[in-house]
């Protein structure tokens, strides 16, 4: 993989076909990529409406669905991008799921969210369709963790939430002991583990692919800081710029039309064998990859989710592997 040039953004005023009104999913405006997606919204002639999760009422009765932000019945949208946090994946779910019966277009819908969310099913499915992944195991049997790691290798070994984001809730064990001791800490807080296969020549590094309807139109690569296995730029990792080989690009847009996305950041380990995708992420930040490739990838997601609303009031529908 090359190392692309650095580029500027370019946000250029666009005279739109028709402005659209479009709703941004979040939580704070004050987001680093909730503030981008507004600007970008703007600077294409197109009005943008953040909405903040947690303050939607959600109505229903007999063949009518409503919902109604800060106590006033939400405006006519013409597409939503979903920001949902981790932390409100239920509740955000279930916001979507009422825009959807509204027929208000969602760039990223409920299903493929949670599908992404849950990283075993997430495993499950690429598995499924032939998507190299790292090998992976989950047992409630205590007896089993040492057949288990023997299955994905042997120590060290990475230990993952079932749910987690930005690095949280990922470990890594060198040992059994170390291992029963994250399992019973987990155990008390009610929370699932999966066992996953170390990859030592990724050596601290993965891929990050942002995939746009169906291609990849950023990446980078992560390096993790000093003393540290996890690249996340959250964990002071360092990202920059690459240029994917076909067989990167295919995977990671392969990963996010299994997962039903229109939007994903998909994550890869590179091996002598090809990308391992360890992970597809529904709501991917992509404030390190503009600063890492100088691209303005929120002007790239409003024009696509203009474009996914005009198709969508055609009657348009993409093919779903599932």
């Amino acid at each position: 993989m090359s190392v692309q040039p650095k580029l500027r953004p370019k946000e250029r005023p666009r005279r739109p076909a028709a402005a659209r009104t479009l709703g941004i999913l979040s939580r704070k405006r004050s987001l680093y990529t909730t503030g981008r997606l507004v600007a970008a919204a703007r600077v294409r002639g197109h009005r943008a409406l953040v909405i903040d999760t947690l303050r939607c009422t959600l109505g229903l009765e007999k063949d009518r669905a409503s919902l109604y932000f800060a106590g006033a019945p939400l405006p006519p949208l013409d597409v939503v991008i979903p920001r949902i946090g981790a932390s409100i994946t239920a509740y955000g779910l279930s916001v979507v799921n009422q825009l959807d019966m509204m027929g208000v277009p969602v760039l990223n819908n409920s299903i493929p969210i949670a599908r992404s969310r849950d990283k075993l099913r997430c495993l499950q499915l690429l598995a499924r369709f032939g998507v190299d992944i790292p090998r992976t195991v989950m047992t409630h049997d205590r007896t089993e963790i040492p057949g288990a790691l023997e299955r994905i290798g042997g120590l060290p070994a990475i230990l993952k939430l079932i749910q987690g984001t930005q690095g949280v809730g990922v470990m890594i064990a060198h040992s059994l002991e170390e291992i029963d001791g994250i399992l019973n800490t987990m155990k008390d807080l009610g929370q699932e583990i999966l066992l996953q296969e170390f990859i030592h020549e990724s050596k601290g590094r993965d891929v990050r692919a942002l995939v746009i309807g169906d291609r990849v139109v950023a990446a980078m690569r992560r390096q993790a800081r000093a003393g540290e296995f996890r690249s996340n730029l959250h964990r002071g990792g360092e990202g920059k710029p690459v240029t994917l080989r076909p067989d990167y690009a295919e995977a990671a847009v392969r990963a996010t039309r299994i997962m039903g996305l229109e939007l994903a950041g998909v994550d890869m380990l590179e091996t002598k064998s090809g990308p391992k995708v360890m992970e597809v992420n529904s709501s991917p930040g992509f404030e390190g990859l503009e600063r890492a490739t100088g691209l303005d990838i929120a002007g790239m997601i409003v024009e696509h989710a203009v474009q996914f609303a005009e198709a969508r009031a055609t009657g348009w529908s993409r093919q779903r592997l599932i």
